[in-house]
Order: structure tokens, then C-alpha cells, then sequence
């Protein structure tokens, strides 16, 4: 059975590499973590016993100058890469947090913000019109004025609904998505 896509990834496990300078990156990143995980086994494996043999103990020195190796090639590379990531992405990975859930939970909170802020305004928009229709009953002369603003505000109610994102501007309201 063939194993099916990482539960993190976006893509296959089993997917080749993206071609260009991602794919390299990706592929450096994939001998970091390989270097990071022999160095860690090679410092538990290693006893007091075996660093005072001759020649022992060095495993340790070139596990870490593997791991700087690719550090150092990473670092190159990111030279000619113009992809840029949020700290806000790094520091949630440092904290053992899911970009992919956090981005999930990001969209629901714009949208339950958006729908709460489509109330807010539907409410408004009620409200302007009685307090239109009680001015006018009360005041016959501003009428014909009122009715002149109404249309105008309607007009650009489908305006901005038309130009606006599925999100109605979710960005717009300093949410990062």
C-alpha cells in the first residue's frame, strides 16, 4: 500500500519536487532535517566509553559540520529566492502550531467578523430608513432631499458590494491571512 499525503503537507509525500530554485530548496531542507536527525542519534548514541577511544567522539564534530553544511547551503540559496514568510508563520511553527489550522481558524474569524459586521450595516441601513421616513412625514420640504441621498447610498452599497473579494475585505480590517 502506497503511503498516502503527509498530514501536514499540501502536497504527497511521494510527489517529486517542485523544478527550479524551490525544488532545490525543498530538497536541501529535506538533508537538513535528515543531518538535524543524525546528529541527535549520534549525540544519544554516544557514550563516555566510546569518546575516550582513539578516534572517537569526532562522529559528534562531523554530524554538526553536516548540519552547518546545510545551513550554510540554505542560506545561499535563500539569496535567490524572493519568497517571503510572515514571522507571524515561523513563530506559530516554533510554537508547535499547524500553519494550516491557523490559517483555517484565520478565515473562519474573518468570516464570522465580516457576517457580524453585514448585521451592523443592514441594521444601520434599516434604521436611516425609518428615521428617513419620520423626517420626511415630519418634515415635508427635506422630502425630496432625503430621497435624493437614499438613492445615492444605495448606489454605492452595489458598488462596494460588487468590487469587494468573496472575504468583503477581510484584509482590509488588519486580519493576516
Amino acid at each position: 500500500m502506497a503511503p498516502g499525503p503527509a498530514p501536514d503537507s499540501p502536497r504527497s509525500s511521494q510527489s517529486p519536487a517542485p523544478s527550479g530554485a524551490q525544488g532545490d530548496l525543498e530538497l536541501e531542507l529535506l538533508g537538513l532535517a535528515n543531518a538535524l536527525y543524525n546528529l541527535g542519534t549520534t549525540v544519544i548514541n554516544d557514550s563516555t566509553k566510546e569518546r575516550d577511544k582513539p578516534g572517537g567522539g569526532k562522529q559528534v564534530g562531523l554530524r554538526v559540520n553536516e548540519v552547518i553544511s546545510h545551513l550554510g547551503t540554505i542560506d545561499d540559496m535563500a539569496q535567490h529566492i524572493p519568497t517571503m514568510i510572515p514571522m507571524q508563520v515561523l513563530a506559530d511553527i516554533d510554537n508547535s502550531r499547524n500553519p494550516m489550522q491557523l490559517t483555517r481558524e484565520r478565515l473562519e474569524r474573518a468570516a464570522t467578523e465580516n457576517q457580524f459586521m453585514n448585521g451592523k450595516i443592514a441594521a444601520i441601513d434599516s434604521y436611516r430608513k425609518y428615521l428617513d421616513e419620520a423626517l420626511a412625514q415630519n418634515f415635508p420640504e427635506l422630502e425630496e432631499h432625503l430621497q435624493a441621498q437614499a438613492g445615492q447610498q444605495v448606489s454605492k452599497s452595489v458598488e462596494v458590494i460588487l468590487a469587494e473579494p468573496a472575504t468583503n475585505g477581510a484584509n482590509g480590517n488588519g486580519h493576516a491571512l
